[in-house]
Parts: structure tokens; sequence; C-alpha cells
């Protein structure tokens, strides 16, 4: 019992566990309308865009939330933007948006000549490295994420299923497309500390995916990849303690393993589902 207590004995492993559930359930939840729209490219590729911003943020020494945030959002609003351009295909311009800003910050390393663990952070995560603030900060973002999904409910589930006829029947399907961007965006920019760019696309990709796997309900896989994601990171934190690896990439792992049992335990069950 006090092997298993041990890691709860210091501060930095409580508060970089309570970021990493908090991150991980934010990540599930928004993970859902990233999935069901189609926009895990986008995910990824403005997980790689906000890097730009987080780098400027170090060079010019402004606050990380603020310059990642500023960023982030303007990188969102663009990929929205040029999603909806008719003469150029959505994966080509987020292709140019996001490739430029990693570039970006690429240079900005190159030029300031510094390789610290503010840019290791970025890349990799460092959840350990969570203070009571960041925690706060996510804690706040997941709320206010929580509230924008549930004051836009009707509005975001009609244009992820149907976008077309919920333009016919007067949703704001630009605005929507907006708020679903800005969410996006402060999900990432909130878990980049905890994940890092590289891994962060998996955090929201694999439990609504899973989730999906549990349950043909949108309500349910809702709350399913929520609840996956917060496990999956409570699971991957305490188990990277205890076989010394990185927290992000265990996280990941713990995720992607029970992704393959749930499908192994579902082709199992029903080996033809289309029969």
């Amino acid at each position: 019992m006090d092997t298993l207590l041990l890691p709860f004995q210091f501060e930095f492993f409580r508060n970089g566990l309570v970021a990493a559930i908090l991150v991980g359930a934010l990540c599930g939840l928004v993970g859902v309308y990233v999935v069901l729209r189609g926009m895990s490219y986008i995910g990824h590729g403005l997980a790689h865009a906000i890097f730009g911003g987080a780098v400027l943020s170090y060079v010019l020494q402004w606050n990380f939330y603020i310059g990642a945030g500023l960023w982030g959002f303007a990188a969102a609003l663009l990929i929205n933007l040029a999603t909806r351009h008719a003469r150029i295909g959505g994966d080509a311009a987020i292709g140019i948006i996001t490739t430029a800003s990693f570039a970006v910050g690429v240079a900005l390393i190159s030029a300031a000549r510094q390789f610290t663990k503010n840019f290791e952070a970025a890349l990799f995560g460092n959840v350990l490295g969570v203070t009571t603030p960041d925690v706060f900060i996510i804690a706040g973002v997941a709320a206010l994420t929580l509230v924008a999904i549930l004051a836009f409910y009707k509005e975001l589930l009609f244009v992820t299923f149907d976008r077309h006829v919920a333009y016919v029947f007067g949703v704001p399907v630009a605005w929507i497309d907006v708020l679903m961007s800005l969410i996006l965006a402060a999900a990432i920019i909130v878990s980049m500390q905890t994940l890092g760019v590289t891994l962060i696309a998996a955090a929201i990709v694999i439990p609504p995916i899973t989730a999906r796997l549990l349950t043909d309900s949108f309500n349910k896989m809702i709350v399913g990849a929520t609840l996956i994601g917060a496990l999956c990171a409570a699971s991957g934190m305490l188990l990277s303690f205890y076989v010394n690896i990185a927290s992000g990439a265990t996280i990941v792992l713990v995720s992607t393993a029970f992704f393959l049992f749930v499908l192994a335990f579902k082709s199992i069950r029903f080996p033809f589902p289309h029969l």
C-alpha cells in the first residue's frame, strides 16, 4: 500500500496528475466533435501551428498562455477560413498554414541559438513541471469549454452531423465552425505542457474513437470519451512514475492499448458486423 501511495507524497506529481486528468477529459470531450466532423487532421496541424506561438512567447518573454493563445486563435481562424475556400483543398491549405507556423518556431529557435527545456516541454510535454496556477488555468479552460458546448449543444450537434441541413434551418454554421476552432485551439494550448505538440493529436482522437466502438449513442459517446480520456491519463501518470518513462508518451500508449483491447473485443464478439 505504501508503494501505491508513494507518488502522492510529491506535490509535483499531484499537480501533474490533476492536470493530466483534466487534459485527458478535455481532449476526450472536444475530440468527439473533432472526430465526427472529420477534423482530425486540423487538430494535428493546429497543435504544430501553436508551437510557433509558444516559441515566440519564449523569445519575447511573454506569458506562455497569452502568446500561444493569441497565435493559436489566429491560426485556428485562418485554418477555418482556408478550409472553406472552394479552389484550395482543405488539407492542402491546412498543411501550408501549420507547417509555415511550425517553421517559424524552428527558425526562432535557430536564431536564438538556445535549446532549453521550454522547447522540449512544448514538443514532448513536461507534465511534472505543471504548477498549481497551471492546474487552475487548465480547469478554467475545461469549465469554459463545457459551458460553451452545453450552451450551443443543439447547434454543434446539428452542424456535426449535417451542416448543409443546419444551414437551411437557419443555424449560423460559419460561426459554429469558428466556435469549434477556438475551442479546439484552447484545448490544445492548455494541453501542450502536459502532452506536448507531438502527442496532443493522439489524446484528441483515441478516446472518442474508442468510445465510438462501444456505443452508437452520441450522448454516451461524449460521456465515454471524456471518462476514457481522464482514466487513461490517470493510469498513464501512475504507470510512468513506476516504470520511469515520459508521462505524456505513457498516457498515449495506455490509451492506445485500451483502444486495441476494445477493438479486439469487438472484433471477436462481432467478427462480421456488416453481414
